[in-house]
């Protein structure tokens, strides 16, 4: 009896030792996966295409300066850091003595954009919008992770016709959208979790560097975009 009582114990040990260590592998799994993470994030922050990021600013700060509009747009996760984005030019990045920024997210408004899909198609619903408010010489940026979502390349296209200037938030290999902007600040990562991490990240430090600009400081804007008309 004793003897059994003993067998029972040892397999109710062993099978808690082999739970507890199989708790323990997941536990460590779990946190090799976060580090993971943070390190593929870190490393695609450290290589982060800095010339375009500033060339984006100047354009950003120009606009502001000269009263053109900015236009944002994205589909989920993208269509979050667009509407983010807009709300901190409008207020993050306010100064006093500065004008303020004209910045709207194509994102934002359902009514028009539900109509549009339902009559148009969901290609359609940002360069219709565009098509009753952008001008010559006004800003129009495209985030998308993939660089090939199709209502953002149609209504890059719209505001290229129009003699917009256009920025392109992207990732992976830049899909159609990196040939097809003014300036594009391609993430170097292949994760579109991190991707539109870093999307976020840029709209901030971009949002940040306007916020502390002097009403006298005017960054020199690319010069392809400077020299072409309707954007002096």
């Amino acid at each position: 009896m004793v003897f059994a009582r003993v067998i029972v114990v040892v397999g109710c040990l062993s099978q808690w030792l082999t739970a507890d260590c199989q708790f323990q592998l997941v536990r460590e799994d779990r946190m090799d996966g976060i580090s993971r993470y943070i390190q593929d994030l870190q490393e695609s922050l450290a290589q982060m295409p800095m010339d375009d990021i500033r060339e984006v600013i100047a354009v950003l700060q120009s606009a502001r300066l000269d009263g053109r509009q900015v236009f944002i747009m994205g589909n989920g996760g993208s269509a979050a850091t667009a509407s983010h984005f807009a709300s901190d030019l409008c207020k993050g990045a306010a100064v006093p003595d500065l004008p303020l920024f004209r910045a709207i997210a194509l994102t934002d408004n359902m009514c028009l954009i539900s109509a549009s899909a339902s009559d148009l198609g969901y290609q359609h619903v940002f360069a219709k919008q565009l098509s009753n408010l952008v001008h010559k010489g006004d800003v129009v940026i495209g985030i998308s992770g993939s660089g090939n979502s199709s209502n953002v390349l149609r209504a890059l296209e719209m505001a290229r016709s129009v003699q917009a200037a256009t920025i392109g938030f992207t990732g992976f290999d830049g899909g159609k959208l990196k040939g097809l902007v003014d300036i594009c600040v391609l993430v170097p990562s292949y994760s579109m979790e991190q991707v539109e991490d870093l999307h976020s990240i840029v709209q901030h430090l971009m949002c940040t560097c306007l916020r502390d600009l002097s009403n006298l400081h005017r960054y020199d804007l690319p010069q392809r975009l400077a020299m072409e008309p309707g954007r002096e």
